[in-house]
């Protein structure tokens, strides 16, 4: 019973957080920066996600990537601001990934 609470309780905040978000995104300033974040995050979470889904460990990667597992970490980082197109170019070829990079 207290699962099925909490998991209501969760459900809840997620609407009201998905309401104020959508308040938020009219602000252009606001929205501005969150798309910004949004290209940071997604990357990061993709990297990690091909990652594991080619039953590769950082260090593994870092291998092909001919660097270290600390480099790899701070790649799925999803804080790391520093990340250049020539190592996306690197990375996407080291998980047998093509990179597409695109104005929408």
């Amino acid at each position: 019973m207290k699962e099925a609470k909490e998991v209501d309780v969760t459900m809840k905040r997620a609407v009201k957080f998905k309401t104020y978000l959508k308040e938020e995104l009219k602000n252009p300033e606001f929205k501005k920066a969150f798309d910004e974040e949004e290209i940071y995050v997604s990357l990061a979470i993709q990297t990690a996600k091909i990652r594991q889904k080619e039953g590769l460990t950082q260090k593994g990667l870092a291998k092909r990537l001919h660097t270290t597992q600390q480099t790899v970490s701070r790649l799925e980082d999803v804080n790391n601001r520093g990340c250049s197109l020539k190592t996306l170019i690197k990375l996407a070829c080291a998980l047998g990934r093509r990179l597409k990079v695109e104005f929408v």
